[in-house]
């Protein structure tokens, strides 16, 4: 049975970007008689707001969309993160990195630049560095980290991956061009990259489809899947919506949310088959 799934932030409202996306995934799911899940990914809890949670699950089912079982918000599940983390920890695979946002710009211009990544220059790998003693250190005297993974030593633990996507067939997993991502910090247990690919397992997702701007997320995603010994779903990523100018819709295009779609008088039935032409 396909499983597929939405996965909205709730730092604002819908717009048509995330209709499309979420249309995509309830029709592969539909059309195959399959399973359609919601999920919340609100870690972020100073920028996500309940009401926009609320607003989600309201101009979802305006626009004629329904989801199978409870909806999963990730805020509610941090021990399942931890635990990932507690795993990744015991591999050796995760570092602790202290390093401030004007550290690591400081380090790449005395550098003279660094390796650029997909989603710009990597991290520099000044923690990774770090001897035990001086991690251990600096965290009983309370300074602020994140933990991040090392993309070397994990790729060399799970050796080499691949996965399936629609388009581009079978895809060789190559997470080192994100470099060194960051899983968690101090203060939240979990990132993007960590929480989808626990939350996709534990959600038992065999489809995942997805925006084309996280095409590159997958390098980092099927690791962190071999690391934790988890399923590889499936991946599709679709078309990003653009106006007219080329660029991407984003939540402060207000005219364009979900919510002014419908107080302008648009029907559900008029965005529908304006997002599947």
């Amino acid at each position: 049975m396909i499983v597929t799934r939405f996965a909205p932030s709730p730092t604002g409202y819908l717009h048509l970007g995330h209709a499309y996306s979420a249309l995509y995934a309830w029709q592969a799911a539909r059309e195959n008689v399959g399973k359609f899940l919601l999920r919340i990914e609100d870690i972020d809890t100073t920028r996500c707001k309940p009401e926009f949670t609320d607003a989600i699950l309201e101009d979802l089912a305006w626009l004629g969309l329904d989801w199978d079982g409870a909806v999963r918000k990730q805020s509610e599940h941090f021990a399942d993160y931890r635990a990932a983390l507690d795993k990744l920890d015991a591999a050796g695979v995760i570092y602790p990195c202290f390093c401030t946002r004007a550290e690591i710009a400081a380090e790449i211009a005395r550098a003279g630049g660094a390796p650029q990544g997909d989603e710009g220059p990597r991290y520099p790998g000044i923690c990774r560095k770090l001897t035990t003693e001086e991690r251990l250190s600096r965290i009983a005297a309370g300074a602020d980290f994140a933990l991040r993974l090392d993309v070397a030593k994990a790729s060399a633990v799970a050796g080499p991956l691949a996965w399936d996507e629609d388009e581009h067939g079978v895809v060789k997993a190559e997470p080192e061009r994100l470099g060194d991502v960051v899983l968690a910090r101090k203060d939240v247990p979990t990132s993007y990259h960590l929480a989808v690919t626990v939350d996709d397992a534990l959600q038992g997702v065999t489809l995942v489809t997805r925006g084309a701007d996280l095409f590159t997320a997958t390098h980092i995603h099927r690791l962190l899947q071999a690391l934790l010994d988890l399923p590889t779903p499936h991946y599709r990523h679709h078309k990003l919506l653009t106006d007219a100018q080329g660029k991407r819709f984003a939540k402060r295009d207000k005219a364009l949310t979900l919510r002014s779609l419908r107080e302008a008088g648009r029907t559900p039935v008029e965005l529908r088959l304006l997002l599947q032409d």
